[in-house]
């Protein structure tokens, strides 16, 4: 029997700022509460979505205890908790379960491109470093960096608390081998919500979505229509947001997600440098989706 349990729909959470670009932990409270009363399974704060590369360790801290106050027990909380140097994100994984974070997610090392061992060793040392689930974040798009699938499955193997991957490529191929050699207690999640349905016809176990953000109902249902052999009711509701899905990446996100969050009242819009709003024509195209789709 599986013991897989980090599973189904996860959000990549906002962060709303103010326009002094302080954290809005009001905002952040209403944030949380939406996602509660949608049945989100898991709300990851502090990753990219969140602009972690922008938070400092006091606020990243600030934010976990947040979300965990106002989530009161009914969804689990992790958050973003990674870095290129290994003694940081060694030390951010610490901090994130001392603030109260129940799994983190731990982006692979960006920017200085080491290699498969360089990755296990890395991993190794945050595993051994922390007691709570750690995802592994695979995002060779970002990072200029693929976490192979002997890799992963290695680490799986090998740590008990290295619980899942979240696989932010369309790599089918190493998807599939990645589903074909799990351990039972490992979870595979993709990061790229346009594939959610064929990911989760394969096997998959959920999302770390930033759709989530605007729709969690709706991307909660998609998960589960596709895992229990729902295709026509999953289909239906790809076909309905796959657009708003692509436009959320039409700029660098989180830029198109905080704009519509925005526009639908749930936060203010304001970014940290070196982000920067929406072009017009952008903002555009994400109007007429928002209003076909009733957000707004």
């Amino acid at each position: 029997m599986s013991t897989r349990h980090l599973t189904g729909s996860a959000v990549a959470l906002v962060t709303p700022f103010h326009a002094d670009l302080t954290v809005d932990h009001e905002a952040l409270r209403r944030l949380v509460e939406f996602h509660v009363e949608a049945g989100t399974d898991i709300v990851i704060p502090c990753g990219t979505t969140g602009e972690s590369p922008c938070l400092t360790e006091a606020e990243e801290a600030e934010i976990i205890r947040t979300v965990r106050d106002a989530s009161k027990g009914r969804v689990m909380v992790g958050s973003g908790a990674g870095s290129n140097s290994t003694v940081e994100a060694v030390r951010m994984a610490r901090s994130a379960e001392e603030a109260g974070a129940e799994t983190i997610l731990s982006v692979a090392p960006y920017y200085n491109k080491p290699s498969q061992e360089g990755l296990y060793q890395h991993y190794r040392r945050v595993a051994e470093a922390v007691s709570i689930p750690i995802i592994l974040y695979n995002v060779p798009g970002r990072t200029g960096c693929n976490i192979e699938a002997k890799t992963v499955l290695r680490l799986a193997r090998e740590f008990e608390n290295i619980a899942a991957v979240k696989e932010a490529t369309d790599n089918m191929a190493q998807i599939a081998e990645l589903l074909d050699g799990r351990p039972e207690n490992f979870s595979i999640l993709t990061g790229e919500d346009p594939l959610i349905l064929p990911f989760m016809a394969m096997g998959g176990d959920g999302v770390i979505s930033v759709a989530a953000n605007q729709i969690p109902r709706e991307i909660k249902r998609l998960v589960e229509s596709t895992r229990e052999g729902r295709l026509d009711e999953a289909r239906e509701l790809n076909r309905r947001y796959r657009r708003l899905l692509r436009l959320n990446f039409i700029e660098s996100n989180p830029v198109p997600v905080k704009y519509a969050l925005a526009r639908m009242g749930m936060i203010e819009e304001h970014y940290r440098l070196p982000l920067v709003p929406l072009t017009e024509a952008s903002k555009a195209e994400m109007d007429r989706e928002l209003k076909s789709l009733g957000l707004v």
